[in-house]
């Protein structure tokens, strides 16, 4: 008697060593680029942002001021390098992934799913973490802090501010959609 194994799908049974729906893949495949060219554009967003104005210093309230050149770049602040390390650490990862899920054409082991699903959760954990410091960096800079008397600093580098918001923003998409392949992935599990 032949026993043939058979996992359910979205209420649909699919009979192991079977291919998945070309649908599934194909959305997987084109959630996966998403995620690619996100990760891409967030990191290259921060990594080229810099601007350099002349700010007027006071040093002493009789004296006129001293304008000194003064330069913002992602570098300088550990969080938005931690951001555009993150973000490239998940490119990296999306590029491989891209091409596991192509050389398996569909048909993947349980181990392997289990790989790319652990990867995908940890894509999610780096991408929401960077998301986190370098927005809470980017708050300070826009806002200030009067406690610590650091004093807003967008109001003068506006260029750049705008650059590391909108890279935080599209890093946070990103997040979102392997989010959202994590459940993909996890659907795909027998």
């Amino acid at each position: 008697m032949e026993h043939e194994s058979k996992n359910k799908v979205d209420g649909m049974e699919m009979e192991k060593g079977k291919k998945e729906s070309g649908s599934r893949k194909g959305l997987e495949l084109t959630m996966r680029v998403l995620a690619l060219v996100l990760t891409m554009v967030a990191a290259t967003v921060l990594g080229v942002a810099k601007q350099t104005k002349v700010v007027p210093i006071k040093l002493i309230p009789t004296l006129p001021p001293l304008n000194v050149s003064t330069t913002a770049k992602a570098s300088y602040l550990s969080a938005f390098v931690y951001n555009i390390s993150a973000n490239a650490i998940a490119c990296g990862y999306t590029a491989i992934s891209i091409v596991i899920v192509m050389i398996s054409k569909g048909k993947r082991s349980k181990s392997l799913l289990m790989a790319v699903l652990i990867g995908d959760l940890m894509m999610v954990a780096l991408l929401f973490s960077s998301t986190g410091a370098a927005g809470a960096i980017g708050l300070m800079g826009r806002h200030g802090n009067k406690h610590v008397m650091w004093k807003k600093v967008c109001g003068v580098f506006g260029k750049f501010c705008n650059q590391a918001a909108v890279s935080v923003a599209i890093t946070l998409i990103a997040s979102v959609v392997f989010m959202l392949l994590v459940v993909l992935d996890a659907l795909k599990l027998p």
